[in-house]
């Protein structure tokens, strides 16, 4: 944190040390809220269609009132990313149900709007030079990963059984097969050249990173089986990758202790994350 951080909260820019939000918001209380993350290069914001669309159908699943317009919700992360002298890192958007004594049943609120800048190298990552290691887990997530929430103790308990075993990230594995990793989408690439993911649905989220990069593999003709896959699938394949608004394309070398291909940073990765970030620059706003 840097006390000259400047937060948005409810219609307010505000120093983050006067940043505050009531102890009856429902985020606080039932995690009843729902999050974006935008990454931002030279000051530009990436994929904010793609982002504000998700948040849209995140809101509604839930039945959430939209805090603002999106042309609004554009104004603020421009205003938050000039306020903070931001040219490389991201911008945190978080939309609550709103504040209102505790009851499980919905109330009819205003929903409460919080923003936020975190200052971050996103483009020369040391991950995308050196690959990550990831172990499996099971996926004891609720049922809707697909609404993308705030409900993220399963995903910080995930993070920490991988840093207690040496490495940098957990895939989620459920009846059998792969569904995400914590906080990104999961990728294979066999042996003929397929990149595997795993097929839309309630399992797993539908990441904004996942969509152009795969139109991007299939305008270069490599071909796209969206499917689930197995932990010793992946062990066995030529190369692993995972996908995120703010790690692009981050390779996998390593998974439960078995070595991915020849152990180093594979083609198809490297070569999707040049022409993704290439490729986002251009549409950036």
């Amino acid at each position: 944190m840097s006390m000259s951080r400047i937060v948005y909260v409810n219609g307010e820019y505000l120093p983050e040390t006067d940043a505050k939000i009531s102890v009856f918001d429902r985020g606080f209380l039932m995690a009843d809220a729902v999050y974006e993350v935008t990454s931002i290069i030279d000051g530009k914001i990436l994929a904010f269609d793609g982002h504000t669309e998700r948040l849209e159908r995140s809101l509604s699943e839930l039945d959430m009132k939209a805090p603002c317009s999106i042309d609004e919700l554009l104004d603020i992360h421009r205003e938050l990313i000039k306020r903070n002298n931001l040219t490389e890192g991201l911008v945190y958007l978080q939309v609550t149900r709103g504040i209102a004594d505790r009851d499980f049943a919905y109330p009819d609120v205003e929903p409460s709007l919080v923003l936020f800048t975190q200052a971050k190298n996103v483009v020369n990552s040391p991950i995308a030079k050196t690959g990550m290691k990831v172990i499996s887990i099971p996926d004891i997530r609720w049922g809707r990963r697909d609404i993308k929430t705030v409900q993220l103790l399963a995903p910080s308990m995930g993070k920490m059984a991988a840093k207690a075993a040496g490495c940098d990230d957990a895939w989620l594995v459920e009846d059998g097969f792969v569904t995400e990793g914590t906080s990104n989408n999961a990728y294979i690439v066999t042996a003929e050249g397929t990149i595997v993911t795993r097929n839309l649905g309630t399992e797993i989220l539908a990441g904004i990173t996942r969509a152009a990069v795969l139109r991007y593999a299939s305008e270069a003709q490599i071909k796209i089986e969206e499917r689930p896959f197995t932990i010793e699938e992946a062990q066995a394949a030529k190369e692993a990758f995972v996908t995120s608004a703010t790690t692009f394309v981050g390779p996998v070398i390593e998974i439960d202790g078995a070595q991915i291909g020849d152990g180093k940073v594979g083609d198809i990765a490297r070569r999707l994350r040049e022409i993704y970030l290439e490729e986002s620059l251009k549409t950036a706003i």
